[in-house]
């Protein structure tokens, strides 16, 4: 099936007024990137629901998004102070109306007109969860970055016997009921290990596809950090036993909290066994996203 019969195929299996996809953009002082970012999200195929949530920025995005927010189809969230990427995927997922959710940064590292590669394989039948490899495709990477990416999908084939290229790529589309059955408790950058985890968990048919990346360094605004690698192994050890229905522990995010702090807050999760001794060893608990040599 080629990527306009998809399309079409979808189109007659939609019911309702339902949008066919939900787009959640997690922004955290992205003002340089914000404004195009979200009209390339636009210009993407798909009738779509596009969500933003401010994540506490202290630059000039909250001004940027006010511009955004009579426009129709975006819908602008706020998280009065900085609780992590996490904790704004997680908000977007709740207000999720879509058939299919995709997450994307609100940079310019991914370009949205990889949307119906993404998708097409889930209209298809072809697969359950889809996610881009930045391994697949045109990559610039640092080779420090792609030593990381290596170690995490060695991890992930060890514990869960799940085979990625790239299991760190941002883009990753499934069902919003999929994704809603995972009971999400990321903070900050555990999303991509704890949704991948609970996909090889629950059998999903997991396949990848080619996505371009292009890389900034932290001088332009890159926030992921080494530790953040190492929380993600932890991340990948924590749901080694999980099942769906299990209980939450962790609250839902309210995004009209209020704080002083500018950042995302230590997480509140319970580590214990392997993934206590991977925090303590790499200093990840509690740590600032904004610190330490970028990947």
């Amino acid at each position: 099936m080629n990527r306009s019969d998809a399309t079409r195929d979808h189109r007659l299996c939609v019911e309702g007024e339902s949008p066919t996809l939900s787009v959640i953009v997690p922004v955290f002082n992205e003002a340089a990137t914000l404004h195009e970012l979200l009209n390339r999200v636009l210009a993407a195929p798909y009738d779509k629901q596009v969500i933003v949530v401010n994540d506490g920025s202290t630059d000039e995005s909250p001004q940027i998004l006010k511009h955004w927010q009579s426009v129709a189809s975006v819908e602008v969230l706020q998280h009065v102070r900085n609780q992590g990427k996490g904790a704004a995927i997680r908000t977007g997922v709740e207000r999720a109306l879509g058939h299919v959710v995709i997450v994307q940064d609100a940079d310019l590292e991914l370009n949205p007109a990889a949307y119906p590669d993404l998708i097409a394989p889930l209209l298809a039948d072809e697969a359950d969860f889809v996610i881009g490899s930045r391994f697949r495709g045109r990559n610039r990477s640092p080779l420090l970055h792609r030593w990381g990416v290596l170690l995490l999908n060695l991890a992930l084939r060890w514990i869960y016997g799940t085979r990625l290229t790239d299991e760190a790529c941002c883009y990753k589309a499934l069902r919003t009921e999929t994704l809603r059955s995972m009971n999400l408790q990321c903070e900050r950058f555990e999303f991509c290990p704890e949704v991948v985890a609970k996909a090889s968990r629950m059998q999903l048919r997991i396949q990848e596809v080619p996505v371009e990346y292009h890389p900034r360094t932290s001088a332009e605004g890159k926030k992921l950090r080494l530790r953040d690698g190492a929380s993600a192994l932890a991340t990948l050890w924590r749901w080694r036993h999980w099942t769906p229905g299990m209980p939450s522990s962790i609250t839902s995010v309210t995004p009209s909290e209020q704080s002083t702090d500018g950042d995302a807050p230590p997480s509140e999760l319970t580590a214990t066994g392997g993934e206590s001794k991977l925090r303590m060893m790499f200093g990840v608990a509690g740590a600032d996203h904004r610190e330490g040599p970028a990947l």
